[in-house]
């Protein structure tokens, strides 16, 4: 006994429907519109995973370059500077999620070399101590970040601000900070010559064509600060941050200013959401439409097979059979549809970093500008209750479309349906 002799004949009456028909033309051409549908349903499908993969990805990878270089939660005093930030930071450090706490001062300021400037956010630092809280002594690609020492007026540059004055390791950059002296027009910037003793490339746009690194004592000097601005500090678990810096805030004495790095880049975060909110919504109606193209294929399954319904009908078959029978065929068309989308779509997801940059060789283009998109390289993250919740939309749209034909074909009369035959 093979396997469809134990299905029941519902199953089986609609399995047969879904393979391509051989007698006639018309059920070829009826076939063919299924597979269309079946394809329609599977483009989709895998247009959808690559997109939302590509947009996690895009996000994650922004993210990550984010927090190599911003600290997981930042500690301010309220009174303009901390200079207790050692007790501070023993404090900090007693609540078992933060793994990491260094001080740190901040200033803006302008860059000057050979006429040319450039804005930049001066941070002071203790390098000795920044590993704890980001990445950038590790993403030095010229130079040492430990020839940060106070009183010796280093800097280190990220790459593209370097770039964009022209520097390179022991050339001498001109900062300019406010408040300055007075002058008869008003006040004058106060300049001071930094020596160019680090480049980093955190791989990161934003950071590295307006970021400097400084030793903390240097900073203070430069911009007359009696104390550090605060301390930034690194939880075990950066998507805990929100939650260990209401902890914090509870637990730490004085007029403290505490922000986790999602409120930092909120705007940001809060786009690309809607993005990819926006996104899902415009690729599931392609889904929708391939979906309901079904409604079309089995509506002329219908009227070509009204002569088998009534024969079935004749034979004792009730309404709801007949109903069944349809119902399986579009849904095993919806289901083999998405089941070869989420194939496809998997297989290129996991692979957009090898298939973009060849396309990108091919045609001679470049897809991302890493100064306006932030990076330059097509990232891909793959989530799977992602894939399972667009393979359950598709499935059920696609059964949603089968409803109308199959009640359709239910309610066909035997006897005016063999009148021709």
């Amino acid at each position: 006994m093979s396997f469809l002799d134990k299905l029941p004949y519902e199953w089986v009456v609609g399995l047969r429907y879904t393979r391509a028909g051989k007698r006639s033309g018309r059920n070829s051409f009826i076939s063919f519109i299924s597979l269309i549908s079946m394809s329609g349903i599977a483009l989709g499908v895998a247009v959808l995973i690559v997109v939302l993969s590509v947009m996690n990805g895009f996000q994650k990878e922004v993210t990550d370059r984010m927090l190599s270089v911003l600290a997981h939660i930042e500690v301010f005093d309220a009174r303009g500077g901390m200079p207790n930030w050692q007790a501070a930071r023993a404090d900090a450090r007693r609540n078992p999620s933060v793994i990491g706490a260094a001080p740190f001062a901040e200033t803006q300021g302008m860059l000057l070399s050979d006429g040319v400037m450039r804005p930049a956010i001066v941070r002071g630092v203790l390098p000795e101590e920044e590993l704890q809280v980001s990445d950038i002594p590790n993403n030095v690609k010229q130079g040492k970040f430990s020839d940060l020492r106070a009183g010796e007026f280093n800097i280190v540059l990220g790459v593209e601000l370097a770039k964009a004055l022209a520097l390179k390791l022991g050339d001498k950059v001109t900062m300019a900070v406010a408040p300055g002296h007075s002058v008869d027009a008003g006040l004058a910037p106060r300049m001071v010559n930094f020596t160019v003793s680090g480049i980093f490339d955190a791989g990161h746009f934003e950071f590295d064509s307006s970021l400097a690194f400084v030793h903390m004592q240097d900073a203070m000097s430069v911009a007359n600060l009696d104390a550090p601005a605060g301390l930034r500090l690194r939880v075990a678990d950066m998507h805990k941050a929100p939650q260990v810096a209401y902890e914090l805030q509870k637990a730490l004495s004085g007029e403290l200013l505490i922000r986790d790095w999602s409120k930092q880049n909120s705007t940001w975060f809060a786009a690309v959401q809607s993005q990819k909110n926006m996104m899902f919504i415009i690729l599931t109606l392609i889904i929708a439409v391939a979906a309901f193209n079904l409604v079309s294929t089995l509506v002329m399954t219908v009227t070509d097979k009204q002569a088998d319904i009534a024969i079935l009908r004749t034979l004792g078959s009730s309404p709801r059979s007949i109903m069944k029978i349809f119902l399986i065929q579009g849904a095993l068309v919806g289901v083999i549809g998405t089941a070869a989308g989420i194939a496809l779509g998997v297989l290129v997801a996991l692979n957009v970093g090898v298939i973009v940059p060849a396309i990108e060789t091919v045609l001679g283009v470049k897809f991302l500008s890493k100064d306006i998109y932030l990076i330059n390289s097509m990232p891909s993250d793959l989530r799977w209750p992602d894939v399972i919740g667009i393979g359950a939309v598709a499935v059920v749209l696609a059964f949603i479309a089968t409803l109308y034909p199959s009640y359709a074909a239910s309610r066909v009369k035997p006897a005016e349906a063999l009148r021709y035959e």
